[in-house]
């Protein structure tokens, strides 16, 4: 068996996918960052912030530099970029297919019956909203406390946190057997 000619084979290989400019847009690492500019309001603390998920910053760099944009190159689409426009069909729980569609604030919502519901984010605001037939109303607001309001199809408003426990909560608010006070 001749094995000459296979180690320069094999380096011409590896070379030529590393040389395939599969630079990418790197768009965990952006988001990231573009995240901790925002995270708070003051500078002195988002820079705390920083420092302290530094590592978080080095793993989304070598997953998108190895993994992601390697993706991008090929299939020309990033699982973490940005997807306005895009549609996808989602299973739902009841297990039939919705057509979500990718909105610059939010999802629009096809159910299989054809009709179109929309999940908006105002940003001003700091909430959810959920608009079904020309009908708006109020999901989720985001407190600055960390916590947020749910708004129930109950009436009620309920504030949780954003966690197991505070879907745990709701569910029981919704279903009217919780012992906690909720507001009107």
């Amino acid at each position: 068996m001749k094995t000459r000619g296979l180690k320069p084979m094999i380096s011409l290989l590896v070379a030529s996918m590393m040389m395939s400019s599969c630079v990418g847009s790197f768009a965990l690492f952006n988001k990231l960052a573009q995240w901790n500019k925002h995270a708070t309001k003051y500078k002195i603390l988002n820079e705390i912030i920083f420092l302290v998920i530094s590592p978080a910053y080095a793993f989304c760099g070598a997953a998108d530099a190895l993994v992601l944009n390697s993706i991008e190159f090929w299939t020309g689409d990033n699982p973490v970029a940005n997807r306005v426009g895009k549609t996808r069909n989602i299973k739902g729980d009841d297990g039939l297919m919705y057509a979500v569609k990718y909105l610059q604030d939010g999802y629009q919502i096809t159910k299989p019956d054809g009709s179109v519901y929309y999940f908006t984010y105002n940003k001003q605001e700091n909430t959810w909203y959920m608009n079904a037939e020309g009908k708006e109303q109020k999901v989720i607001h985001f407190n600055g406390d960390g916590s947020v309001k749910a708004f129930l199809n109950n009436g009620l408003t309920v504030d949780v946190t954003p966690d197991a426990a505070g879907l745990y909560e709701v569910r029981q608010a919704q279903a009217g057997t919780s012992y906690f006070m909720a507001a009107r």
